[in-house]
């Protein structure tokens, strides 16, 4: 895809965020906020035998950080708590693929600060 395709997939996101919403009954949720900007991610698992069986996550925020959050919850929904604790900034990185500003880095990872959080006590 051309980087411009990646941006229009950003703008998607924003616009039709996979996982946005609530979960009735979560195991365990997280919120975090971006004080400077005003973003805030709020993340929710349901977790059985180790495994993320459902993920969910609402807030308010810039473009970046909402298709982060539907992004990674795409990336993590079934997958083992102990693999998703592993997740890392570059891994927000390579799956937003678009040039990230210093400024708007923070934006891109409060999702994953938000979802380290939700697995602490997982």
């Amino acid at each position: 895809m051309s980087l411009e395709m990646y941006k229009e997939h950003i703008l998607d996101l924003y616009k039709n965020p996979h996982n946005k919403g609530n979960l009735e009954n979560p195991t365990y949720e997280f919120s975090k906020n971006n004080p400077l900007c005003g973003d805030e991610i709020k993340i929710q698992i349901i977790a059985k035998n180790n495994k993320i069986t459902n993920i969910k996550f609402n807030g308010i925020g810039c473009a970046i950080s909402q298709a982060s959050a539907s992004l990674l919850t795409d990336k993590i929904k079934n997958m083992k708590v102990e693999s998703a604790k592993k997740l890392t900034k570059e891994d927000i990185l390579e799956m937003i693929h678009i040039p990230i500003s210093h400024a708007r880095l923070k934006c891109a990872l409060l999702p994953l600060e938000a979802m380290k959080g939700v697995l602490e006590n997982a």
